[in-house]
Formats: structure tokens, C-alpha cells, sequence
């Protein structure tokens, strides 16, 4: 089921949203790591660096994903989404390794590394806070009311942005209040923990999603659990279900009394994939009507 046209209009404003912000907090950031050196500040100009590429893939994702299937793409574009995914994956665990290693070697020096300008570096990260929430805030409302998956871990990505921000800011103010330089490295490499982490997640997801993996389970038992109730249907089988971005492909073989006229047996079918694309709008169904036998 496409998106309606409103809906992809949402869905790219959070999609340009997304990308004007990165690239506001890059710009932001650059700044302030070159007036401060603290290595809290590089993760997380690293971090917004690469929140540009993975809102500028995502953007371009949306954009080549909403394009309609063609001959050559009869299942439609979204995988495209899971390509990208893999790829910012890998630049992500690169990025995380070599903040790890230049906050290792700080902490093993036998001098602290000085941190200077620590005011403009608080400034800028407190902005850099307070734009992300609010691009979290538009990103939460298309999400909840397009249902786009690329949206909404967009904002969950941003969501985890705040945490090596808000560190930066307490690395800084430590540095200022009580001369805890260190405090810099270790928020630093906490940071490139979770970026580890989340590379690792997106990666094996859209790694799984290139495999043609399943729907999750609570996906396919509710599908399950309309089609077994639904007026009309005798019985079902072969409920087969892959994944592709932000798409669900779903195929269903349902049992109908073949006494009735084929028009009827249409509409019940019919009604069944409205049904299930009401429950899960992300969802592409394809059914097959076979003849019940008692």
C-alpha cells in the first residue's frame, strides 16, 4: 500500500529536517572542537557527522523508496533503504574504533590533554541539545502519524544522540569546575560504545532484511489472527511473509466455499487485505483464493 501524498510530504519534511539539522550541529561542533580539543566534542562531531550521511541516505531512501514498482522492480524500491543501512553501519564501527583509540591513548598518557575555551564548547552543546530534541519532536509526530519505519529510527537515532551531548557538557564542566580533564576521554569512548552498538544493530537488521527474513513473529501471528476470524474464510495456509526496508511483503492463500459466486469470493478477499493493511499499513498482501473442502 503506498503512502498517501500527504504522507509522503511529512515524510520528506522529516527527511529534509533531519538532514539541515545534521548539518547545522556539524557545522556547530567543528567549531568547537577546534576552539576546545576536547575529545568529548570530536565523538560527538563524529557522531553528527555521521547523522548527515545517515539523514542524507534516509532523505534518498524516502525519495527512491516512494517510487512506484516498475518492470524492472516489481516488488517496488525499498530495499534500497537496506542497502544504505549496512553501509552507514560499517562507516559508523570505523568512526567508533578511532575515537576509542584517541581516547585510550589520552587516558594512557602520562599528561592530561588541556581543554581549553570550555564555556564555548558548553554553548555549543547545549544549542546542539536543544535543536536535536526539537527535531526529535517533529520526527515523533510524522512517525506516528505516517507509520514510516525510516522516520522513526531516524528519531530514535537522534533520541541517542543526546546522551554523548549531554556527556560532552558534563565533560566540560567537570574540566572547568573541578580541572577533571580525563572525564573528556571516558565520556568519549562511552560514546563510541553506543555508536558500536547501534552500528551493530542497524547492520545485522539490514543484513537480515537483504536475507528476505521473516516478518517479526507478532507480525505474522496477528495477520494470523484476522485471517482466522475474518467472515468468509473457511481456513488458511501458507502464510509467507519477507521484509524489505520499511515494507512488509506479505502473501496469504486463503480457503473459500466454492459454492458462491466469484464476485463474493472477491470481496472477501478483498476486505481481507484492507483489514490487514489497516493493522499493519506498512504491509504489502498479496492473497490466493483456493477452494475449501470439507
Amino acid at each position: 500500500m503506498p503512502y498517501s501524498n500527504s504522507d509522503t510530504r511529512l515524510n520528506l519534511s522529516a527527511g529534509l529536517a533531519s538532514v539541515t539539522v545534521a548539518g547545522l550541529l556539524v557545522g556547530l561542533k567543528l567549531w568547537a572542537f577546534w576552539q576546545t580539543g576536547a575529545l568529548s566534542i570530536a565523538a560527538s562531531l563524529a557522531d553528527s557527522a555521521m547523522d548527515l550521511l545517515i539523514s542524507g541516505a534516509g532523505l534518498g531512501a524516502i525519495i527512491y523508496a516512494a517510487r512506484p514498482a516498475d518492470d524492472d522492480h516489481a516488488f517496488g524500491h525499498s530495499s534500497v533503504e537496506d542497502l544504505a543501512s549496512l553501509g552507514q553501519a560499517l562507516f559508523i564501527l570505523g568512526s567508533a574504533g578511532a575515537i576509542a583509540a584517541a581516547a585510550i591513548g589520552r587516558l594512557l598518557a602520562p599528561a592530561p590533554a588541556p581543554l581549553e575555551a570550555q564555556s564555548i564548547g558548553i554553548a555549543v552543546m547545549a544549542i546542539s541539545a536543544l535543536v536535536t530534541a526539537g527535531l526529535v519532536g517533529w520526527q515523533y509526530r510524522v512517525a506516528q502519524r505516517t507509520g514510516n519505519r525510516v522516520v522513526a529510527a531516524d528519531m530514535l537515532h537522534y533520541v541517542g544522540d543526546l546522551l554523548p551531548t549531554l556527556g560532552a557538557i558534563a565533560a566540560l564542566w567537570m574540566s572547568v569546575r573541578f580541572g577533571w580533564t580525563k572525564v573528556d576521554s571516558l565520556v568519549a569512548l562511552a560514546a563510541a560504545a553506543i555508536m558500536a552498538r547501534g552500528a551493530i544493530h542497524i547492520g545485522l537488521s539490514a543484513w537480515d532484511a537483504l536475507m528476505d527474513r521473516a516478518a517479526p513473529q507478532e507480525i505474522i501471528d496477528g495477520i494470523a489472527e484476522i485471517a482466522e476470524i475474518w467472515p468468509g474464510v473457511r481456513g488458511f495456509h501458507d502464510l509467507k511473509t519477507r521484509t524489505a526496508g520499511a515494507r512488509i511483503f506479505v502473501q496469504l492463500h486463503i480457503e473459500l466455499d466454492g459454492a458462491q459466486s466469484l464476485s463474493a469470493a472477491h470481496a472477501i478477499a478483498a476486505s481481507l487485505k484492507r483489514a490487514i493493511i489497516e493493522a499493519y499499513p506498512q504491509a504489502d498482501v498479496i492473497i490466493h483464493k483456493d477452494v475449501w473442502h470439507d
